[in-house]
């Protein structure tokens, strides 16, 4: 993948979620209208409304992780309540330690360090991202981690023993993100903890 390349699968990423992100809207308003009349209740409709919300959830994170980003600032509020949102379908719990705004890009490659964090956490885990200075760092901590050494080691070089696969998409695109920006993507893991600084 080159820069050209990056840039392509942005642009795919944002089309996806732009064009995702208003029926998966319309279907929550719609939910909420038939909630408020009461015409269908039950743990059905439980099912159908936790369903909707985990996918607009995911839907707003990947347009942040896969879509174009700029240098326009997202805050604290809005990060945060992103986050909540897609914890509430997930065995992993996230924090954000960061006070002020931040560009976009550089949320974006939080992002896809947190999804790399996921993609480890099979049984659950948490993980913590901050920063001082310019410096990122994302620390995913799990009793149990199941480690993909081929998928760490190359998102510190940018090269893969192997073909990646969809679900691990992130692992090809953080480290091509990173470089496009100037940074350099860094790894640590033991047997308890991921740690990627950028």
């Amino acid at each position: 993948m080159g820069a050209s390349d990056v840039n392509l699968a942005e642009l795919i990423g944002s089309r996806i979620c732009h064009d995702l992100i208003s029926p998966i809207g319309a279907i929550t308003n719609g939910l909420e209208l038939l909630e408020m009349v009461g015409a269908v209740q039950g743990p059905e409709m439980e099912l159908i409304s936790g369903s909707v919300g985990s996918a607009g959830a995911r839907i707003r994170f990947f347009r942040v992780a896969f879509g174009a980003a700029s240098d326009q600032p997202l805050g604290r509020t809005e990060v945060i309540e992103l986050l909540k949102d897609l914890e509430k379908a997930s065995r992993v719990r996230i924090t954000w330690n960061l006070t002020e705004p931040v560009p976009r890009n550089q949320v974006k490659l939080a992002f896809l360090a947190v999804m790399c964090c996921e993609s480890a956490m099979p049984f659950g885990g948490e993980v913590e991202i901050e920063t001082r200075g310019d410096a990122w760092t994302v620390t995913g901590t799990s009793d149990k981690l199941n480690l993909d050494p081929d998928l760490w080691k190359g998102v510190s070089t940018g090269c893969f023993a192997s073909k990646v696969s969809p679900a691990h998409v992130q692992f090809a695109l953080l480290p091509e993100t990173a470089a496009a920006m100037g940074r350099r993507v860094a790894v640590e893991t033991t047997t308890t903890l991921v740690k990627l600084r950028f």
